[in-house]
């Protein structure tokens, strides 16, 4: 018996706009991360070990857009750039899921 063929919306290797914008705020969250850490004087080798990572190449890959701060995550990352963790919360829900940060914040930054 022949596999079903799923008919495809989009040629092979374009990229939809959601998959666009999800690239943008991910590479606008860690340009964002980066800057906290550097203003807090803290290297990604820091952050590494305070979150409990074994290497600091996972925390390279987030500011570098490639990856997100996973949510269970986000108090230990928060205090080691000295960020309230509240404050730090709400800024990622921004860049990973604007429109929930939209429905519990508003236009609220």
């Amino acid at each position: 018996m022949a596999a079903a063929v799923t008919p495809r919306t989009k040629p092979r290797g374009e990229e939809s706009e959601k998959t666009k914008l999800t690239r943008q705020m991910r590479r606008d969250a860690g340009r964002w991360l980066s800057a906290q850490r550097e203003k807090a004087g803290v290297t990604q080798a820091q952050v590494a070990d305070h979150v409990g990572y074994r290497y600091y190449t996972f925390v390279s890959q987030v500011e570098g857009g490639h990856g997100r701060v996973p949510s269970e995550h986000f108090e230990l990352w928060a205090q080691a750039i000295g960020v309230e963790p509240p404050a730090f919360a709400r800024k990622l829900l921004g860049f990973y899921e604007p429109e929930i940060h939209r429905l519990l914040f508003g236009g609220e930054e």
